[in-house]
């Protein structure tokens, strides 16, 4: 695999929020993002959105950490390549998860490093789960603003004494108020979760693919060399 495929995450992540704030901004444009957030009067879609957008922050930040993973290993494996599978000591970096890696091999006894690349493995995946918890917490709030619409939608009906056809008027408008809540609230909730699963499974194949090739890199020359 090239050098860029192994630095260009930060890139691909820009380019992806890009895309999302692009559509956002259409819809924005076609004033259904006012209309939705003015028809909740339980402002669940206020939290789900701010929350979308610390989650994308969070996950901006860690598209940017393991790109500078992504890019040590990468420098690692030219400086195996240019020096015949030997690596200079003083060379590898000690920052980072592959720093870290690196400096634990050094020191380790039997020569066996499946435990260490396990745990560079889980601390990879480990960063991530933060969003796998936000798109979760999103769904659920969505799933909570289908329950309060429901409840301003019934809340009404209960009020009803006897019947009165001025007072129906006032009655659908009012149950129309609390389905609007439910659907809106429940729709901002689907698509910010779907979006940000999809954001976090981006990192994931890279944080595995990384974990893999690190795991042959050092099958075939740092066990190689200890034997």
């Amino acid at each position: 695999m090239s050098p860029l495929t192994d630095t260009n995450l930060i890139y691909r992540a820009l380019i992806v929020l890009g895309l999302v704030g692009f559509g956002f901004y259409l819809v924005a444009e076609r004033g259904l993002v006012t209309l939705a957030l003015d028809a909740d009067k339980s402002y669940i879609s206020y939290v789900i959105l701010g929350l979308y957008l610390l989650a994308s922050g969070h996950w901006l930040w860690l598209a940017y950490t393991l790109t500078a993973e992504r890019r040590r290993f990468a420098s690692l494996e030219s400086e195996l390549a240019a020096n015949d599978g030997e690596i200079n000591n003083q060379t590898p970096s000690e920052e980072g998860l592959l720093g870290e890696f690196l400096a634990n091999l050094k020191k380790k006894k039997d020569g066996d490093p499946s435990a260490l690349l396990t745990a560079f493995g889980d601390e990879l995946a480990n960063r991530h789960a933060l969003g796998q918890f936000a798109s979760d917490v999103l769904l659920k709030l969505g799933l909570l603003g289908t329950i309060v619409g429901f409840i301003l939608m019934l809340l009404p009906v209960g009020e009803i004494e006897q019947f009165d056809p001025s007072l129906m008027q006032k009655l659908l408008s009012s149950m129309s108020g609390g389905m609007a809540v439910a659907l809106y609230t429940t729709l901002a909730g689907l698509i910010t979760s779907t979006l940000l699963k999809l954001q976090y499974h981006i990192l994931d194949a890279s944080a595995a693919e990384l974990a893999t090739r690190l795991a042959v890199l050092t099958d075939v020359h740092f066990i190689r060399d200890a034997a």
